[in-house]
């Protein structure tokens, strides 16, 4: 891939942009039981799984999914206060990719962001993360009503965007689903912490 080859840098979120992740578990949960005061097998049990799958597709909204946790063990602060404690805690930008991120602005290359995330988050990491005015767009699987790694994701990227599949390049640490980025002819980099530092290479960087 050539510099001039890339019109479009499309970043995965979670485990690219934001490394909320340790040895595979999700560290926001780490405090979950002091802070929260209930254990958070209780937590995953009610939401993880089908349910998890609705609400990041956008079939169900985050806040009635945890709602309904809330209302069944009790918790007396409500939906909220859970969701805000989960988006805070998991918030943990990685200082080497918001560089990337000014670097390929300064140089023209249009960026957005493509995550399997729902709603609410995309607006809490367009705003509050403050990635909004860092890319053109969050792209982001509540709102599409499809996820990574089906084809219609990256279908809809490219509509909207305008720009050709072989111009797009897609940073994911999920292998399947630059396996389905490159299905769909776009570029893909699977980015691992072996491969890391061949990523501004990728970059034209």
């Amino acid at each position: 891939m050539s510099r001039t080859d890339l019109h479009l840098v499309a970043w995965d979120f979670d485990g690219v942009l934001n490394d909320g992740f340790r040895e595979g578990r999700s560290i926001w949960t780490d405090d979950f039981e002091r802070d929260i005061g209930h254990p958070i097998s209780s937590f995953r049990e009610h939401f993880f799984g089908d349910r998890f799958e609705a609400v990041v597709t956008g079939r169900e909204d985050l806040r009635e999914a945890v709602a309904d946790w809330t209302d069944r063990v009790g918790y007396p602060h409500g939906p909220d206060a859970v969701i805000r404690y989960w988006f805070e805690k998991d918030t943990h930008p990685v200082p080497a990719m918001l560089d990337r991120l000014r670097r390929l602005n300064g140089r023209g290359i249009r960026q957005v962001i493509a995550t399997n995330n729902e709603a609410h988050r995309a607006r809490y990491i367009e705003d509050e993360m403050g990635y909004g005015a860092r890319v053109e767009h969050v792209f982001a699987s509540g709102r599409m009503g499809v996820r990574k790694p089906d084809p219609d994701f990256f279908h809809q990227i490219v509509a909207e965007t305008g720009v050709a599949p072989e111009h797009i390049l897609l940073v994911d640490d999920l292998e399947e689903n630059i396996e389905a980025a490159r299905a769909a002819g776009w570029q893909g980099y699977h980015l691992t912490d072996i491969h890391e530092n061949d990523l501004d290479a990728a970059l034209g960087l």
